[in-house]
């Protein structure tokens, strides 16, 4: 009776790298998920994926603000979480302009993500990335804000009762 051994990870190219082929990060779901993310996702322009980005990052980061600074018991809450992700996302604006000056390296090709955008290996395309990441924040965060006064002035509320 022989037994063998089923290697379940194995290393995806030179195995002194260490970039792994597990059963997760190999998977083709996984591959589609992260490929459809907008920065791996193919024929974009920096500057939409900047807009993606900074919508995404402005709008998640406007409830954590509202809900959990020490105004949260006031009646001013929402506005300070929307003061504050604008001035958190004008920090990584900055943080991501501050890249840009600099020769930014190829983006790391993995088992995931074979196929990084050429756009991004240049400081032009970093900068075209970190100018709409700005706006796309303070959108993302702005439509966050005036999502949350929609549902907390009850106008919902009262087309749920027109209907009955």
């Amino acid at each position: 009776m022989t037994t063998e051994t089923v290697r379940v990870v194995k290393p995806a190219d030179d195995p002194q790298i260490g970039n792994l082929a597990t059963p997760i990060n190999s998977s083709p779901f996984t591959k589609a998920f992260i490929g459809n993310l907008p920065a791996y996702r193919a024929g974009l322009s920096p500057q939409r994926r900047g807009l993606e980005i900074g919508m995404a990052h402005g709008y998640l980061l406007f409830g954590p603000f509202a809900y959990t600074s020490q105004f949260r018991n006031t009646g001013v809450n929402d506005v300070v979480g929307l003061i504050e992700a604008v001035i958190l996302v004008v920090i990584l604006t900055i943080c991501l302009s501050l890249y840009a000056s600099v020769t930014p390296k190829k983006p790391i090709q993995t088992v995931t993500t074979p196929n990084t955008p050429a756009s991004l290996e240049t400081s032009e395309g970093w900068s075209e990335f970190a100018s709409t990441f700005l706006i796309g924040g303070i959108g993302g965060a702005g439509f966050a804000y005036l999502l949350y006064e929609v549902f907390k002035s009850g106008v919902l509320e009262t087309f749920g009762n027109l209907v009955q």
